[in-house]
């Protein structure tokens, strides 16, 4: 059975916003067992956000990734550095039946 291959630039060309520089968040985490277990809410700009949905997670070397739905129905990738404590905005993937 032939699959037919859509490069992945092209499928998400309209979605995925990368950020060209990180930007600085605001992260409200739980903290339970680890000290940034996992982000309950964030402030972007004047917005605040509650993540409605961990997605994924993974671990650098010194950094943690959380892939996140918010409860305005988009994506966003945050990364925190456990060194320093500063959260940025990685990734933005704005879904096509969210609010405006």
């Amino acid at each position: 059975m032939l699959k037919s291959r859509v490069h992945p630039k092209t499928l998400n060309a309209h979605r995925d916003r990368i950020m060209p520089e990180s930007i600085k968040l605001q992260v409200a985490c739980y903290s339970g067992y680890t000290a940034h277990e996992r982000p309950v809410s964030f402030i972007l700009g004047k917005t605040k956000f509650e993540v409605r949905d961990i997605i994924d997670r993974w671990y650098g070397p010194d950094y943690l990734y959380f892939k996140v739905r918010a409860d305005d129905g988009n994506i966003y990738m945050l990364k925190c550095d456990e060194k320093s404590d500063e959260w940025e905005l990685e990734m933005h993937t704005k879904e096509f039946n969210s609010k405006p």
